[in-house]
């Protein structure tokens, strides 16, 4: 995942550094150097809070839709799983019963 030198924020402290951009009129940049952090994480961070606000690009997943996604996606890959040993079984039986 990340390397051993990524900083992790608090979801409060990622609030109010969004709460920031917005209300102080200045630019995702120039918040994010009076922070201290990267500025790629904080415009990371104001997109995500955009879209789930309603306000991101069109056809930007929301937070909800993300989870959503990861979900179904560890779902299916499970389900995948279940097919493939439902299959490698059907055949052992196949051929036991052949004998």
């Amino acid at each position: 995942m990340g390397s051993k030198y990524t900083k992790r924020y608090t979801e409060e402290f990622k609030r109010d550094a969004i709460a920031l951009v917005d209300s102080s009129g200045k630019t995702v940049t120039a918040v994010a150097r009076e922070l201290g952090i990267s500025s790629e994480s904080l415009r990371g961070w104001y997109r995500k809070a955009k879209a789930d606000r309603g306000e991101g690009q069109s056809g930007e997943l929301t937070g909800a839709e993300r989870e959503e996604l990861r979900r179904l996606r560890r779902e299916n890959r499970e389900q995948q799983q279940t097919i493939e040993i439902l299959k490698k079984a059907t055949a052992f039986f196949v051929k036991e019963s052949d004998r």
